[in-house]
């Protein structure tokens, strides 16, 4: 099977992240499939929103990761911005999209809310009759217009009657769904002197960091499957099955993958592995980013590292804080 990389489906990488704040040439975008440049063309407007969902997703994968064996590395100016770990159907993959699609609904939705695109606004559609002691006011978030814009875009190479297109497919979805399932209501009190005697309400999105936090819990607990292959009116078609009967089935919100990960331990190329030499450990933890486990039984090396830091701050009456400059020594652990 020709791996579907999420590089490759969204084809917008490190390279991309200034998309922001320079003009858009839907053509000079590479691997875009046809249907994506269609999309790009009609939505110009919000492709700065879909390039930093790309980035927002990276760096929650690269902040949830960095204790891991495998921490999320980036490759700088290569538009298969993982290298070849996305190419394998593993539980990294299955993060890698989860995270990246929902970075996308969720900037793309923020976008919308903060007025910079004249396609799309505020959600009028879930209001409903207020609650005692607040009212509707300000903008509440368009999720499911975010939502849709990441499906669009992020689902459009994911369209092959084969397994690893319907694990993608389902991993996007399961990062997206996130957010609709964490909508909230945020509140802000008007009224004398921080009084609350009028509090407007609206529907947001949670803060990133938490949905990074949730999706990390599903990577943990992903659903491995087999791959079945039976034959349609289209030909042969790959579904997945949950390969343990006795575990619970997985949901639309959970993740799923079929290939097993490899332990990152020693560098490789055929695995896109950097392996976990140098890499700094903490030497009191017990778990994966302690020295024994990150440095897969090798040992680890310590020197000393002297830091300047702030120190003995004093709040000045009014208003700024002085401090003194200390240098402290700490202990580094890293990687044999």
């Amino acid at each position: 099977n020709q791996p579907h990389l999420l590089q490759k489906s969204l084809a917008l990488g490190q390279q991309y992240s200034s998309l922001g704040s320079q003009p858009i040439l839907c053509g000079s975008i590479p691997g875009l499939v046809p249907k994506q440049l269609r999309f790009c063309r009609n939505y110009i407007e919000i492709m700065p929103s879909v390039a930093e969902g790309v980035k927002l997703g990276i760096q929650e994968c690269q902040h949830q990761f960095r204790g891991r064996r495998w921490n999320c590395t980036t490759i700088k100016d290569n538009l298969a911005i993982f290298g070849p770990v996305l190419d394998k159907a593993t539980r990294e993959s299955a993060f890698v999209h989860a995270i990246a699609s929902a970075g996308v609904a969720f900037a793309v939705t923020r976008s919308c809310a903060e007025g910079t695109s004249t396609m799309c606004g505020c959600d009028s559609h879930h209001k409903g009759p207020p609650g005692e002691g607040w009212k509707w006011g300000g903008c509440s978030e368009d999720a499911e217009f975010g939502v849709l814009v990441s499906r669009e875009f992020a689902d459009a190479r994911e369209n092959r009657p084969d397994a690893r297109s319907a694990m993608n497919r389902h991993n996007n979805e399961a990062g997206r769904t996130t957010i609709l399932d964490h909508m909230h209501l945020r509140c802000k009190c008007h009224g004398l002197s921080g009084s609350c005697e009028v509090k407007t309400c609206w529907w947001a999105q949670p803060d990133f960091r938490m949905l990074g936090d949730y999706l990390k819990d599903k990577y943990d607990s992903a659903s491995e499957m087999v791959v079945e292959k039976h034959r349609e009116s289209r030909g042969w078609v790959e579904t997945l099955r949950a390969k343990y009967a006795f575990f619970k089935h997985p949901t639309e919100r959970d993740m799923v993958y079929y290939e097993g990960s490899p332990n990152f331990c020693e560098p490789n190329q055929e695995t896109g592995s950097f392996g976990t030499r140098d890499r700094a450990c903490n030497l009191s933890s017990h778990g994966i980013e302690g020295c024994d486990l990150l440095c897969c039984g090798r040992g680890h090396n310590t020197r000393t590292e002297k830091r300047k830091e702030k120190c003995h701050c004093i709040f000045h009456w009014c208003c700024y804080v002085s401090c003194q400059e200390c240098v402290r020594v700490y202990d580094v652990h890293t990687c044999k």
